[in-house]
C-alpha cells in the first residue's frame, strides 16, 4: 500500500507568483540600496563641480572688473542671473552663501550671513590645496560645505570667492529618493502582474490536462483538450499529445476487449471441436474410417491449437529480452531467394504466382538466418492471405545507405485507413482477417520485435485497394 504524501500541494499560479514576489522584492530592494548609494554619490560629485565651476566662473569676472577705463577700482559685485542658473541647474531650494575676501581673507561683500558671522575666513582654510571643503567652525554648529576660488589678477591673488551651503542641504536627493521610489515600486508592480498573468495562462492547460487524466484514470476515455486556444508550442504540444494518447488509449481497450474475446474464440474453438469429435468416437456414433477421419481432424486441431500456443509463449518470451539474436553476415540475394522457393513449394495452396527481383549486386547483411526466414514467411503468408481472388506477389531487394531494403508487395485488397496505425499492435486482428484467417493476431507485432533486434526495422510502405507492400530494412554488414 502506497502512503500518500504530507506534503501540502498548492496551485501552480500561486506557487509561481509568491516565490516570484518575494524574490522580486528582494531583488528591488537589494537594486533600490544600491541606486540610493549611487545616485547620493554622483549627484553629490555633480553638484559640487557645478559649484566649483560657476565659483571660478564668479572669481573670474571679479577679477576682470576690478578697474575700469580711467584705472579706478571698481567694488566687487554679485551676478545674481548666475547664482539662479546655478540653483535652477541643481535644483537646490535655498541658494548658497557667497563671500567675497580679499587675499587675507577679510570679507568684503556676503549674501547671508546666517551660516557664518565672522569678519574673516582664517587663512588655514583658504590656504588648503583643496577647493572643496567640508567646514564646521560656525556658530550654529552646522556641518557645511566650503567651495573656495581665487581672484587673480596678473598672477596674483587679490581675494577669495568662498561659497557655503549646509550639508543637509547640498545633499538633499528627495525628488530622486521619490523617483527612484516610484520606478521600483512600479517595477516590481509591473513584474508581479506579468508573472501573474503569465503563470496563470500556463496553469489553465496544466489543470485542464489533470482533469481530463483523472476522467481517463476512471475509465472515462472520451476526453478532449481545445488545442487552438494554446499559442505556446510546449503546450500545444502538450495539449496534442495528449489528445493523442486518450484516442489511442480508447482504441488500445477497444482491441483489448476484443482481444479477450478472440483469444477466447480462437482456443474454444479447437476445443469444442477436438471434444466432440472425441466424444462422438468414444460412443461408437462412428466407426472404421469414419472414426480414423474424426481423429485425424482432432489431431489437426490440437496441432493448430499447439501452434497458436506457441506463438503467444515465444511472442512473450522475446517481448521480455530472453529469447537471443544471434546476428552474421549473409548474402541477402541468396537468403530470400531461397526462402521464397521454399515457401512457395511448400505454403502456396493457391498457386499465387510469386516473382522475385535481386539487387544487381551483392549485398553482406548483418542478420540471423532463423528469424530472418519467420519474418519473411509471416509477410508471405499475410500477402497471401490478402489477395483474395486472382493476384500475384512481388519480393524485391532493394539497397539504401546502412540497410538493405526488402519489399513484400501483393495485389491483395489493401488495409483500410482506419486500421493502418493499428498493425503492428499486438493481438490486433484486421475485419477483412478476423473470420477468414485463424490466429492471435502476433505475426506482424512479432515481425517487427524481431526486425528492431536486429537493428532493422519493419514497416508499412503503402497500402490501397489495389494492393500492399510492406517493407523490411536489415543492416548491412560495415
Amino acid at each position: 500500500m502506497l502512503l500518500k504524501s504530507k506534503t501540502r500541494r498548492i496551485s501552480l499560479l500561486r506557487y509561481w507568483t509568491t516565490r516570484y514576489a518575494v524574490t522580486l522584492a528582494v531583488g528591488l530592494l537589494v537594486l533600490a540600496l544600491l541606486s540610493v548609494v549611487w545616485i547620493r554619490h554622483t549627484t553629490l560629485e555633480n553638484r559640487l563641480d557645478v559649484s566649483e565651476f560657476l565659483a571660478a566662473e564668479l572669481a573670474g569676472r571679479i577679477a576682470g572688473s576690478q578697474q575700469d577705463e580711467n584705472g579706478r577700482t571698481e567694488s566687487a559685485y554679485l551676478d545674481q542671473d548666475m547664482l539662479e542658473a546655478r540653483d535652477e541647474l541643481m535644483k537646490m531650494e535655498s541658494p548658497p552663501s557667497i563671500f567675497i575676501t580679499d587675499a587675507g581673507g577679510n570679507i568684503l561683500s556676503s549674501g547671508d550671513q546666517d551660516l557664518y558671522t565672522e569678519s574673516s575666513f582664517p587663512s588655514a582654510v583658504l590656504e588648503k590645496n583643496s577647493d572643496v571643503q567640508t567646514f564646521s567652525g560656525l556658530n550654529s554648529g552646522t556641518l557645511v560645505y566650503l567651495i573656495k576660488k581665487p581672484i587673480i589678477v596678473d598672477d596674483v591673488i587679490f581675494g577669495w570667492v568662498v561659497m557655503l551651503q549646509p550639508e543637509d542641504e547640498f545633499a538633499d536627493l528627495n525628488d530622486e529618493y521619490r523617483l527612484l521610489a516610484l520606478l521600483i515600486l512600479g517595477s516590481g508592480l509591473l513584474g508581479w502582474a506579468a508573472i501573474y498573468i503569465l503563470s496563470r495562462r500556463l496553469s489553465r492547460p496544466i489543470s485542464a490536462a489533470a482533469a481530463a487524466a483523472k476522467e481517463i484514470r476512471n475509465g472515462n476515455y472520451s476526453v478532449s483538450l481545445i488545442p487552438s486556444r494554446a499559442k505556446e508550442q510546449e503546450v500545444y504540444d502538450l495539449v496534442t499529445s495528449f489528445n493523442d494518447m486518450a484516442v489511442r488509449l480508447e482504441q488500445l481497450e477497444s482491441i483489448r476487449a476484443e482481444l479477450l474475446a478472440g483469444v477466447t474464440h480462437e482456443l474454444k474453438t479447437p476445443v469444442t471441436s477436438i471434444s466432440g469429435l472425441l466424444q462422438a468416437v468414444k460412443d461408437d456414433v462412428v466407426s472404421g474410417e469414419e472414426a480414423k477421419e474424426f481423429i485425424t481432424i482432432s489431431l489437426n486441431e490440437t496441432e493448430r491449437m499447439k501452434t497458436m500456443i506457441n506463438d503467444l509463449l515465444e511472442f512473450n518470451t522475446f517481448a521480455a529480452n530472453a529469447l537471443p539474436v544471434s546476428t552474421a553476415p549473409h548474402e541477402l540475394n541468396e537468403l530470400t531467394r531461397t526462402i521464397v522457393h521454399d515457401w512457395d513449394l511448400a505454403r502456396n495452396p493457391d498457386d499465387i504466382p510469386v516473382c522475385f527481383q535481386a539487387f544487381e549486386r551483392e549485398l553482406i547483411v548483418l542478420t540471423d538466418p532463423d528469424r530472418f526466414r519467420q519474418i519473411m514467411m509471416n509477410l508471405l503468408n499475410n500477402a497471401a492471405h490478402a489477395i483474395e481472388s486472382k493476384g500475384r506477389m512481388t519480393v524485391t531487394v532493394r539497397n539504401e545507405d546502412s540497410h538493405a531494403l526488402i519489399d513484400v508487395a501483393d495485389t491483395g485488397i489493401g488495409i483500410p485507413e482506419s486500421e493502418k496505425t493499428l498493425i503492428f499492435e499486438r493481438f490486433y486482428r484486421g475485419e477483412n482477417k478476423k473470420y477468414k484467417v485463424r490466429g492471435l493476431g502476433l505475426g506482424l507485432p512479432f515481425s517487427q520485435l524481431l526486425a528492431r533486434a536486429m537493428e532493422g526495422d519493419l514497416e508499412l510502405k503503402e497500402t490501397s485497394p489495389l494492393g500492399t507492400t510492406f517493407t523490411l530494412k536489415i543492416k548491412k554488414q560495415d
